[in-house]
């Protein structure tokens, strides 16, 4: 990892780019801005692939069923309108309470990006025009990497990456990756939270146009929130 030179804390070996390029690397072990920026660059990505048809009925067919209009009414109601920023940047949540508790404990100190509780869900609180949970997300990967693309939901559906290994991934940087490519991933991420990790088959499959029979799901998925939010009515609408 590397850091502007100017910033260089300890002795750190200076790293002259070619042809003039400027700040100078500073290849010291500890992550900067160069090393910030460089993690966000790499996963924005404004030509992404959309799902086919072909995929979208392959995805309803592993989760047990015949035809793709559960599927769809999960994704409208659940995807909050897609996978993507404006940006390019696929969509993350970051949550500081799951990498305070990823971590170990001599590293557990309160910062922006660390702390015991959930909240500071902000979008762009120091106005640098960077997405915070983004911002949160290069910070903490310089610290720990895996801790911190395990603490992200990730894309369309908001699978966290703490669930890469469910999902199929050696790493959770893969899982993110992945999401960043193509819009498949995104719902191949979520068959296999139904399957794998929350274990809603049953529950997708009674999804009808009547909302008690997506209540299970709503529950299973939301959690408790599911009520206050109505998303088994809403489940329930785009089935009819």
């Amino acid at each position: 990892m590397s850091k502007l030179s100017d910033n260089l804390s300890g002795n750190g070996t200076q790293y002259t780019p070619p042809h003039g390029a400027y700040p100078a690397l500073v290849i010291d072990g500890q992550g900067g801005s160069l090393t910030r920026a460089a993690i966000i660059s790499v996963f924005t990505n404004k030509n992404a692939q959309a799902i086919t048809q072909e995929q979208l009925q392959l995805i309803a067919r592993d989760l047990g069923d015949t035809n793709t209009r559960r599927i769809n009414a999960v994704a409208k109601v659940e995807s909050a309108g897609g996978g993507w920023f404006d940006s390019g940047l696929p969509k993350i949540l970051y949550e500081r309470h799951k990498y305070w508790g990823f971590i170990a404990l001599a590293k557990r100190i309160r910062l922006w990006f660390a702390y015991p509780s959930a909240g500071d869900y902000t979008t762009d609180a120091n106005k640098n025009d960077i997405n915070d949970s983004w911002e949160k997300l290069s910070l903490a990967a310089c610290k720990d990497p895996i801790a911190a693309f395990m603490s992200v939901s990730i894309g369309k559906f908001q699978v966290m990456g703490q669930w890469y290994k469910q999902c199929g991934f050696d790493h959770p940087i893969e899982m993110l990756w992945a999401a960043r490519n193509d819009e498949y991933a995104h719902y191949k991420m979520l068959r296999d939270y139904i399957l794998k990790v929350a274990n809603l088959q049953a529950a997708f499959l009674k999804i009808s146009s009547n909302p008690e029979n997506c209540r299970d799901f709503a529950r299973g998925y939301n959690g408790p929130a599911y009520v206050k939010y109505d998303y088994h009515t809403k489940i329930a609408k785009e089935m009819r």
